[in-house]
């Protein structure tokens, strides 16, 4: 994963915040208590954090994955883009979503692991399909809709690429891994 040793675009210190990124902030301050890199660095430029905080709520909390295949989708996402923040936060998320810490492990080998269920394999092979030629081969999709409903599609592949592309931004920044994560 990266090793670049300080963030090129560092997050926007609280002094710098407008009434407006408060007021997105509060519900991650009232869940966990502190306002992650990823926020702050994004908040750097606020119309596009607002916006895209919309989308990446919807891939989070409201998708019609269940939690453990959505954090399947993100996980193979974060490790594929080699983004040690989307791993590092997507490993605890994973683990409260119902996956083992073998299991998390087992996704950096991605759909040829042993010991995944057949829904479980075509996802992560979807995945893998979708970041490498950002499209789904006749097999692809016929696998994935085997398994999955018209909605569950979707989702899966609009986590993959707000995942993509988030892990660019996250990469390209320097965005730091945050403490005690």
């Amino acid at each position: 994963m990266s090793d670049q040793p300080a963030p090129r675009l560092a997050p926007l210190p609280e002094a710098q915040w407008t009434d407006e990124m408060r007021e997105m902030f509060t519900p991650t301050i009232k869940t966990f208590g502190r306002v992650f890199n990823i926020f702050t660095t994004l908040g750097r430029h606020p119309k596009l954090l607002k916006r895209w905080m919309v989308f990446a709520n919807h891939c989070l909390l409201k998708s019609s994955l269940v939690p453990r295949d959505r954090e399947l989708v993100i996980l193979r996402a974060g490790w594929v883009s080699q983004s040690a923040y989307e791993w590092a936060q997507h490993n605890r998320i994973g683990l409260e979503a119902g996956l083992s810490q073998e299991e998390i492990e087992r996704v950096k080998e991605g759909a040829s692991a042993a010991g995944w269920s057949d829904s479980e394999h075509a996802l992560l092979a979807a995945v893998d399909e979708l970041l490498e030629t950002r499209t789904l081969n006749d097999a692809g999709w016929a696998a994935v809709t085997k398994h999955f409903n018209d909605q569950q599609v979707l989702d899966i592949i609009f986590t993959a690429g707000n995942y993509m592309t988030l892990a660019m931004a996250l990469n390209a920044c320097g965005v730091e891994v945050d403490d005690g994560v």
